[in-house]
């Protein structure tokens, strides 16, 4: 017993605080939002320290590589596994949406984010690139980092001897921004706990409104590919036993998701999971910062969805070859664009309304769905970041690591 509460006395504080925060949420209502600059104190620390984590981790992971085939066969593997998942999504939901149409019209909503209105070629240039150095140190430039941090590896790897000093501080930073999210995840149940209180205080009962169909097809179509396809992909990964030790790992990035809405905010709880999950770190450490900006299984359904209820809105039909074709283009460079914070940019939205050539009343719908869809969506696109790097390691590694791991 003694050895159970040791083991899971995290786990059980987080999921104490969550459920707290929740039932506060349903009995106070809008009453909550004073607990929200906890929440947000929580989450501005995880923040923080979130970008440095991810530059010393891909950055050494890279450059503690002994020089062989391995990390290209890494890389390659992870762009098939994270185009694979993305693309097998969208397909399943087009699927679900084929089943279950959605006919009804949207009430007229207003909306009053403002959209920055840039030529598609600078959106482009600064989800890759930033003008000055500073700008790479804000969660904002997620993308852009994680490049220049793979370059910083690959540099490193290449000057050899002369960069030992070098890699030895990329590994000392790595280790050491792994003990501050330690340190900050221990006020994980109080920050968590004031931020679930808030979401379900406030946001809750829009769920039930005017687009409680399409939220109905994409809660319920989540929920199914989180537990049927990431098993089968654990499975695919390392058999049954692939599936117990996902399952096993699983539970605090999935609360860590569903209480912050940003794929950032999962990765240092992602990268302990996958440490548990015998996933080597050299894996671990790439494909797990990589997919929280690039793999993205729930922004894809959600795109579906929205294109869907667009399609239903304007009264287009959305089953022509020539429509679901451009809907799985889009759908993977959507799932690239969107960005891993709470409710990140809409760029996703424009791209598929311009491609599509609907007219700009097309965009409140979507966005309304996408803010309204980003607990799953995030719970999807953040957990699906660890199944995504036990199939890599499988191919990688081989059928056989699953029984070398810890």
């Amino acid at each position: 017993m003694k050895g159970f509460v040791k083991n899971y006395s995290g786990i059980i504080w987080l999921l104490t605080g969550i459920a707290l925060g929740s039932i506060a949420g349903l009995i106070f209502g809008k009453k909550v939002e004073v607990l929200k600059p906890i929440g947000d104190i929580f989450l501005n620390l995880l923040f923080t320290a979130v970008i440095p984590l991810v530059f010393f981790a891909i950055s050494s992971a890279i450059a503690n590589i002994k020089p062989s085939d391995k990390l290209s066969r890494m890389m390659g593997f992870t762009a098939i596994v994270f185009l694979a998942t993305v693309l097998i999504s969208a397909i399943l939901t087009i699927v679900a949406v084929k089943i279950f149409p959605i006919h009804e019209a949207l009430g007229n909503a207003q909306l009053n984010e403002k959209i920055e209105d840039s030529p598609f070629a600078e959106q482009l240039t600064k989800l890759f690139t930033t003008t000055e150095f500073y700008e790479l140190l804000s969660r904002k430039s997620m993308l852009a980092m994680i490049i220049f941090s793979i370059m910083i590896g690959f540099a490193a790897l290449k000057a050899g001897k002369a960069a030992d000093q070098f890699v030895g501080f990329l590994h000392s930073g790595n280790e050491v921004f792994k003990g501050v999210f330690i340190l900050i995840m221990k006020a994980g149940p109080i920050g968590l706990g004031a931020y679930f209180a808030y979401q379900v205080g406030v946001f809750g009962p829009q769920l039930f409104g005017t687009y409680a169909k399409s939220l109905g097809l994409y809660y319920g179509f989540g929920a199914f590919y989180f537990v049927v396809m990431f098993s089968v992909y654990a499975f695919v990964a390392g058999g049954i036993k692939g599936i117990r030790r996902y399952w096993k790992n699983n539970l605090i990035p999935s609360a860590t998701a569903v209480g912050t809405c940003s794929s950032i905010a999962v990765i240092p709880s992602n990268l302990e999971a996958a440490k548990r999950m015998g996933i080597p770190e050299y894996i671990a450490n790439v494909t797990i910062p990589l997919g929280a900006t690039l793999h993205k299984d729930g922004s894809s359904i959600s795109s579906i969805v929205k294109m869907a209820v667009v399609f239903a809105l304007f009264g287009k039909g959305f089953d022509t070859a020539d429509a679901i074709v451009l809907a799985l283009g889009m759908t993977v460079l959507v799932s690239v664009v969107e960005g891993g914070i709470p409710n990140g940019g809409y760029v996703g939205e424009l791209l598929f309304i311009s491609a599509y050539g609907l007219p700009i009343e097309a965009l409140p719908p979507a966005m309304i769905i996408g803010t309204l869809v980003d607990p799953m969506a995030t719970l999807l696109n953040a957990t699906g970041d660890t199944v995504a790097s036990m199939v890599v390691t499988r191919f990688t590694e081989g059928r056989q690591w699953i029984d070398k791991a810890i």
